[in-house]
């Protein structure tokens, strides 16, 4: 079976992006497109930690709720977070409520106050590996962790992070384009 499929637009995609238009737009739109901004680059790590163990649909479908909840994943604002903001999430079917994930928000929050302006991203950043010189051909190929998410998991939980391990800093580095996971054939750049 192909890791290609072509939609009913045409275009040649990645398999996973499917037909849902939430997947393709994420697909098409977002994923493996460079990103920058604190903010920005916590809102993908917090939605990879919590995707731990569900389908990325299910995230993408909630995500406008997470949003809501954590503020628009302002790290000043999260950071800010109590224990009436932790009840107030645990009941708020709109997201995943996982008292671990949750908690780990919140501490992720406070850690990445402590880097200072910009300190995020630049730390997140540093372990962009080099660029491929040619797309993969299958997913098969695909690895589920590197060496540079391995150092940078082990880096962000030095730090204090929590839901940072290696599979899930590589799924973050794939969603913000540090690494083109875009496989050989498919059309979207």
């Amino acid at each position: 079976m192909s890791d290609l499929i072509r939609g009913s637009d045409g275009v040649v995609r990645c398999r996973w992006a499917g037909s849902d238009p939430l997947y393709l737009a994420y697909h098409d739109e977002e994923w493996g497109r460079p990103l920058r901004g604190d903010d920005a680059l916590f809102e993908m790590l917090t939605l990879e930690g919590f995707q731990a163990g569900l389908s990325w649909l299910t995230i993408l479908r909630k995500r406008e709720s997470f949003r809501r909840a954590f503020a628009d994943f302002r790290i000043d604002a999260v950071a800010q977070f109590g224990p009436g903001d932790v009840r107030r999430l645990l009941g708020d079917a709109g997201i995943v409520r996982n008292r671990a994930k949750i908690d780990a928000t919140i501490g992720n929050a406070r850690a990445a106050l402590e880097l200072g302006p910009d300190g995020l991203t630049d730390l997140l950043w540093s372990y962009c590996p080099p660029r491929r010189e040619h797309r993969l051909e299958s997913f098969a190929e695909m690895p589920a962790k590197t060496e540079q998410s391995e150092a940078l998991s082990k880096e962000l939980r030095r730090r204090g992070f929590r839901f940072v391990g290696p599979t899930i800093v590589y799924a973050f580095m794939q969603a913000v384009g540090m690494v083109d996971d875009h496989l050989a054939g498919c059309e979207i750049v």
